[in-house]
């Protein structure tokens, strides 16, 4: 039985501020490889393009198996600690030490690199999942009011946006800090720096959230694995939010594999990928009120729309870039961090809104379930992201190469980088719009009736 109840739990600052810094360690992991492995494989390691997009995306293929497996485990997960932290903690102690592994340079060139790095990069998925799905279904359980969940998710997006700066600026900063493109010993060295800072993010998160509430408290869902898939699968507005946001992410992987090319070859200087990350990452810090206030405004689903358009339309005013130059380019990626900081946000926070409804309509406690469907499959398809620019690359007749043997790319080659960074992720950006507008949560769940205030609990 759903009934209305006005004085729900709010979520203090101190737990918005310990959830938040759990993100230090998804950004991060998510947007490193997807920055620096393509690159650091083609270029330091010597394997081909299309293998070292293979085997980026890859690993991605076993989070469809592990991720709703982590999920269902923590939803039945019975402890002190509540059903969610005993995975965060696993999480922390795993996959700091598989992330250095991935970067390690053995000495080994070509497929057999490939192979290893695919090796290590499968172990450090499993190990992110172990905290990165928990995490994920936290929200919804924290508080069960249709506004505070954006609002807690700000927190998550400001520490997003300083993960970004870490991912975009510091891990560059460090991976090419020796010589012209950096060394193999300095992207030992980025890996075991942002190795620290994710465990840090990682225990702070898990100490951060022990007094954080659980709303309605339902309890877990007994039914057998492939139920509970099936139940998530026929969940109309979660299907239509996991659609949307996985094209969205598509376009984000994209990028980031894209852009040392991008720094390397259209703008002529491997160092800008930390000052097109700067100025990428600003936007998402300052803008994060004003996404906040135009979801109360329009609506989520309003909100999500523009910022899919803001992103979009920075992302192809960058093709101009061979006309206008460096400066013009960083000045478009100002438009993409605003379009980006707003889609992240919302996709979140609608996540958190499906969640929740699904608790309160039937009573069973499945989030886990929810996000590790969820983190699956966006992060299975955000991994094609490289995988796609790597075949783009081949297409254009990129040549692999090694710091002792630089090669002069063909003018092919550098159209792809172009194409890959600009024009393709505006085309799939904008895929996004047209699936937002499918989006809608049933009527009949007493909480989204935002003008009558009231919010549900579970008896």
């Amino acid at each position: 039985m759903i009934a209305p109840v006005v004085n729900a739990p709010t979520v203090s600052r101190g737990v918005r501020l310990g959830y938040g810094v759990g993100s230090f360690c998804t950004a991060t992991f998510a947007a490193v490889p997807g920055l620096l492995l393509l690159y650091y494989m083609t270029n330091f390691m010597a394997v081909p393009a299309w293998l070292a997009g293979a085997i980026v995306a890859a690993p991605k293929v076993w989070d469809l198996v592990i991720n709703p497996l982590v999920g269902r485990w923590s939803d039945r997960t019975r402890s002190r600690m509540g059903p969610r932290r005993p995975w965060l903690l696993a999480g922390a102690v795993t996959l700091p030490a598989a992330f250095v592994a991935v970067f390690a340079g053995p000495p080994l060139r070509g497929v057999p690199a490939a192979l290893y790095i695919g090796l290590c990069f499968l172990v450090a998925a499993t190990a992110y999942a172990l905290f990165e799905v928990p995490y994920k279904a936290m929200p919804a359980e924290m508080t069960d009011d249709y506004h505070e969940r954006t609002s807690l998710l700000q927190w998550r997006m400001v520490f997003i946006g300083a993960a970004t700066a870490v991912s975009g600026i510091l891990a560059p900063a460090i991976a090419t800090g020796e010589g012209a493109n950096g060394t193999l010993n300095s992207y030992r060295l980025m890996a075991a720096t942002i190795a620290v800072i994710m465990l840090a993010a990682m225990l702070g998160s898990f100490f951060g959230t022990a007094r954080a509430p659980m709303t309605g408290a339902p309890e877990p869902d007994g039914g057998r694995l492939w139920e509970q898939f099936r139940a998530v699968r026929k969940n109309t507005p979660f299907a239509w939010l996991l659609a949307l946001s996985s094209t969205q992410m598509l376009a984000v992987s994209m990028m980031l594999a894209a852009a040392p090319y991008f720094a390397s070859y259209t703008l002529g200087n491997p160092k800008a990928t930390t000052t097109l990350f700067a100025v990428l990452v600003g936007p998402m810090l300052l803008t994060m009120p004003i996404w906040v206030a135009l979801s109360k405004r329009f609506d989520k689903r309003g909100a999500m729309v523009l910022g899919a358009l803001v992103y979009a339309g920075g992302t192809a005013l960058a093709a101009a870039t061979p006309i206008f130059g460096a400066v013009y380019a960083h000045l478009t990626l100002l438009l993409v961090g605003a379009g980006i900081a707003g889609v992240q946000l919302l996709q979140f926070s609608m996540l958190a809104d499906v969640v929740a409804m699904d608790a309160a309509v039937t009573g069973k406690r499945r989030a886990g379930m929810f996000t590790g469907v969820w983190t699956a499959i966006e992060s299975g398809v955000a991994s094609f992201g490289a995988l796609i620019f790597g075949v783009v690359l081949s297409i254009g007749g990129f040549i692999e190469s090694e710091p002792s043997r630089p090669v002069e790319q063909p003018d092919g080659a550098i159209t792809a980088v172009l194409i890959g960074q600009t024009a393709l992720p505006a085309v799939v950006i904008l895929l996004s719009v047209f699936m937002t507008l499918k989006y809608r949560l049933p009527k009949d769940v007493p909480w989204t009736d935002q003008a009558s205030g009231t919010k549900p609990a579970t008896h």
